[in-house]
């Protein structure tokens, strides 16, 4: 049941709470503290469907740990997980849940939309909780940032919810180029057959929202407009419009990107340019490509590496896909394009060497792989640590993000300066940063 809305007084309260934990010395309480290994963790869960039921069903089943409270703003998507967890406590208004149980959880996990990953994941910080955040981290770069300053500062367990990176067959792809399998890198093509864009005009009508979703809480921080039924937002299409996701680059680079940006242990681009469509004014466009350029490191063969992404349409040249020696290329993945020969990781599979003759008696490392959300939840019960923290998926997440401002200034080479958070073209500049309404601000963002 929707538990009642605190007065105007006590939001107030609550939000001056939060604005002063935001900039507070740091201090030891239980809440700055992962919990000890004999207590249950209790969390709190913000979205529960689609992948947030995953995360909900992977956390809840981690071991040791309560479910305190669930959100979400769709009461028919709450109804599974009230038959699952039917001694939490439920709430459509995330803001709600913080008041009222900030001093009864110790975590949460955000599965929203992207748009809400940034003021859930940040209020709930400044509160002193440990954070699983799905991706991409957050929607702008300004919000990725503060995010992973935030997490820093207050040293919290946090982890992005890129769970293949604890699977044994990106760890392998990672040993394997490190270990210097197929020679230092030359170049990366990295791609997704997803097409989450949209070249149409926004319908010109207004719907009413159905009676189970809250339809102002979903738009959250976002200006205010109507509803549009026949799920043009809710429940999934949100990912191609550009003010609530990212596209395909946001939805699928952060996982497919994940294995480049360790095994070459990149740091932030030096510039990156869009080749692909423009955007509209409402939506991502199709079939995209982006073209990065990082300063070398030694895992790679020149001054720089170059790690070129397509979605939908949009394929690697017949060149580069030549090397696969005639094999179908999977729906998702990245070639490594190495001086001594090639790796194939498929999204998700084993990799593949090539040469295959030269590479035929290959011995590949054995690795094993990890549960992605049992190592948060031990991590935050004082047991090892997380491998996808802010610290690494704040830059991954903003090198993301940069290709989705590039696709606004089709072929234009945009340098980056990451430190300062801004790019050499002022028009860029003006997508750093997203403003909140008036009502959803949140201190820091």
């Amino acid at each position: 049941m929707k538990q009642s809305s605190p007065s105007p007084a006590s939001r107030r309260e609550f939000l001056r709470a939060l604005a002063t934990a935001a900039f507070a010395a740091p201090f030891v309480t239980r809440d700055l503290l992962a919990a000890p290994p004999s207590q249950k963790l209790r969390h709190a869960c913000f979205g529960v469907g689609s992948q947030g039921w995953q995360d909900l069903e992977q956390i809840s089943g981690a071991g040791n740990v309560e479910i305190v409270a669930i959100c979400d703003v769709d009461l028919a998507r709450m109804e599974k997980a009230r038959e699952a967890h039917p001694n939490a406590r439920f709430y459509q208004d995330w803001r709600d849940l913080l008041q009222k149980e900030r001093g009864n959880i110790d975590s949460v996990n955000v599965s929203t939309p992207d748009h809400a990953h940034a003021p859930i994941a940040v209020s709930a910080m400044q509160l002193g909780k440990h954070v699983f955040c799905q991706k991409p981290l957050a929607h702008s770069l300004h919000e990725a940032r503060r995010m992973t300053e935030l997490a820093r500062a207050k040293k919290l367990v946090t982890q992005m919810g890129i769970q293949i990176h604890s699977s044994a067959h990106y760890r392998m792809g990672v040993k394997l180029i490190q270990d210097g399998a197929i020679g230092k890198i030359k170049e990366v093509h990295s791609w997704c057959y997803k097409s989450w864009g949209d070249m149409s005009e926004k319908p010109g009508r207004a719907d009413k929202p159905p009676p189970e979703l809250a339809w102002d809480l979903w738009l959250g921080a976002r200006a205010a407009r109507p509803y549009i039924g026949d799920g043009y937002y809710h429940p999934g299409n949100w990912r191609k419009r550009l003010d609530f996701g990212t596209g395909t680059l946001g939805d699928m680079a952060c996982h497919i990107f994940d294995p480049v940006f360790e095994a070459l242990a990149l740091a932030a681009p030096v510039s990156v340019r869009s080749e692909g469509p423009l955007p509209n004014s409402y939506n991502w466009a199709l079939d995209a490509k982006a073209v990065y350029s990082f300063a070398g490191t030694p895992f790679t063969a020149g001054k720089t590496v170059a790690l070129t992404w397509y979605d939908g349409a949009k394929k690697p040249p017949g060149d580069v896909l030549a090397l696969l020696e005639g094999a179908a290329p999977p729906n998702n993945g990245s070639l490594f394009i190495g001086e001594k020969g090639v790796m194939l990781l498929p999204h998700i599979a084993a990799p593949v060497l090539y040469p295959a003759a030269e590479y035929a008696e290959y011995q590949k490392p054995r690795v094993r792989g990890e549960n992605h959300w049992k190592q948060f939840v031990e991590a935050c019960r004082g047991n090892g640590r997380t491998t996808t923290g802010f610290d690494y998926a704040g830059p991954l997440t903003e090198a993301v993000l940069l290709g989705g401002v590039a696709s606004r200034f089709p072929q234009a080479t945009l340098r980056w300066d990451s430190r300062a958070l801004k790019f050499d073209h002022a028009p860029a500049n003006q997508h750093v940063r997203r403003a909140y309404r008036k009502g959803w601000e949140v201190k820091g963002l």
